[in-house]
């Protein structure tokens, strides 16, 4: 097993009240061991600057940019290198493993699939009283997310794009932004305005983009800074 040393949704643009609502509030127990695993894997992977300050203006008009930028900043600004299949699955097997031991921290059982799944290794966690993993709006999977990223970066000194979810939380969560794209979608075409979309994270902007980047006659792009960056959806000229 792995070292475990513990290495929104859319708004018109005149318009504050949210439409999807936030999930439950996240663990306090989990938050604090979330909290100094991420102490000991920022010291252990890389002593480089990981603020991605210089990659804020990298193009995410493509599908996997955004989440290209997460990646390239949580490893010291050195972007992922092309990789095999055999060894993402190395990847998904390190994660793995570096989840198994954080779940017996924290006495929490679960059952942890590893696979490789649209060109990148997946860690998938299915268990009851999972929920405290995942957070509000998804920011402690975020954060374990980038944690079991660095545990990679840890062996195998390699940037990856592992995708990890707990309990479905992302499929049930795509279904919902596909619907938040569709609706933004329909007021552009209607009203032939611009929308701008809440604050997201590269995951969630990536699921946007997909949906509105298939449908003809609008466009999607993201603007500003993490952790206000999100999508504005516009007409095509």
């Amino acid at each position: 097993m792995t070292d475990t040393s513990i290495p929104r949704a859319e708004q018109p643009l005149e318009d504050s009240d949210p439409v999807v609502a936030a999930g439950p509030t996240e663990d306090a127990e989990t938050s604090e061991a979330v909290a100094v695993a991420g102490d000991s894997a920022d010291a252990d992977a890389t002593g480089d600057d990981r603020s991605g300050s210089d990659d804020e203006d990298l193009d995410d008009e493509d599908d996997e940019d955004d989440e290209d930028e997460t990646v390239v900043a949580a490893n010291g600004g050195k972007p992922a290198a092309p990789t095999s299949d055999a060894d993402l699955f190395r990847q998904s097997e390190i994660a793995a493993d570096y989840v198994e031991g954080l779940l017996d921290i924290l006495d929490y059982d679960g059952d942890i699939d590893e696979l490789v799944s649209g060109g990148r290794p997946v860690v998938e966690v299915v268990g009851g009283r999972l929920q405290a993993l995942v957070g509000q709006r998804g920011a402690t999977l975020e954060a374990l997310q980038e944690l079991t990223r660095l545990a990679v970066f840890r062996q195998t000194g390699s940037p990856s794009r592992l995708l990890l979810d707990v309990g479905g939380y992302r499929a049930t969560r795509r279904k919902e932004l596909s619907a938040v794209a569709k609706n933004a979608v329909e007021k552009v075409k209607q009203h032939g305005e611009p929308v701008r979309l809440e604050p997201m994270s590269a995951f969630e902007r990536k699921c946007v983009h997909d949906v509105v980047n298939a449908i003809a006659g609008v466009e999607s792009e993201s603007e500003g800074v993490e952790p206000n960056r999100r999508i504005v959806v516009r007409p095509v000229d």
